[in-house]
């Protein structure tokens, strides 16, 4: 029982750890929740394709040439295909104001005749799966995309423990800050599940090429800030997984 307590306490005080706002520099009016993005209403939707390995380049053409049916009804943020962590994937994320505009956007496709007979009824046999989550991104995080094009993106994958940010999000945000201040790589986005898998966050971050993120992971791991959080931070962690995604021509973040 005491040690109920004491959980239930430091949760308490980690609640209302308050949140520097990056973008002002003034005393931020949300704490680590995802409360204020539920308010705001906007949420990101995760989709991963799995595709049949022997129709896999007949896919993205397929899409390279009709994703233009497709983003007239609703914002793309990004399209990557999977080169690690996941073959013959494709992983994209797409914005929507609230719940209600995405449900009109799924009708509106519905009942889009050249979306449906130039895409879907060619890209829905060439499928093996369909995976999709609803995040929002945490309340210190904001878009931002790449200082130029030709990269490749990593998407990280973190399972925590149960309890949500109230327990982890202090520790979670320090871990991640830490890289991203030294410049070991460029933050996109930090996003938390809302739907899928709860108690997920990942975090999308950008490289130069897959050869310069491998060298400054290996610097990082000796880099005593980065290694001070990661302790702090893992002590919540579940399990993690990542992918390195090359960004599709028609992709937004490129």
């Amino acid at each position: 029982m005491i040690q109920i307590r004491h959980a239930l306490r430091r949760a308490s005080l980690l609640t209302k750890t308050p949140v520097t706002s990056a973008r002002s520099g003034r005393e931020p009016k949300a704490f680590i929740s995802t409360g204020p993005q539920q308010q705001d209403g906007t949420f990101y939707e995760f989709r991963t394709y799995r595709i049949h390995p022997h129709l896999n380049a007949a896919f993205l053409k397929l899409t390279n040439d009709k994703i233009h049916l497709r983003t007239a009804h609703s914002e793309l943020l990004g399209y990557w295909s999977v080169e690690y962590g996941g073959i013959n994937q494709v992983f994209h994320i797409w914005k929507y104001d609230s719940y209600a505009q995405r449900a009109a956007v799924r009708a509106a496709l519905a009942q889009d005749p050249s979306w449906m007979e130039e895409y879907i009824s060619k890209a829905m046999p060439m499928l093996s799966s369909q995976d999709n989550e609803v995040t929002y991104l945490v309340p210190w995080s904001t878009i931002t995309k790449p200082p130029k094009e030709g990269g490749v993106y990593e998407l990280v994958s973190f399972l925590m423990k149960p309890g949500g940010p109230a327990v982890w999000g202090a520790a979670f945000q320090g871990a991640v800050g830490a890289h991203a201040a030294s410049g070991y790589a460029h933050q996109v986005g930090v996003f938390h599940s809302e739907f899928g898998l709860l108690n997920r966050v990942h975090v999308l971050w950008w490289h130069e090429s897959a050869d310069h993120r491998a060298a400054v992971r290996h610097t990082a791991h000796s880099d005593p800030r980065v290694v001070a959080a990661v302790r702090q931070s893992v002590s919540y962690l579940e399990s993690q997984e990542n992918k390195l995604l090359f960004p599709c021509a028609y992709s937004p973040l490129k």
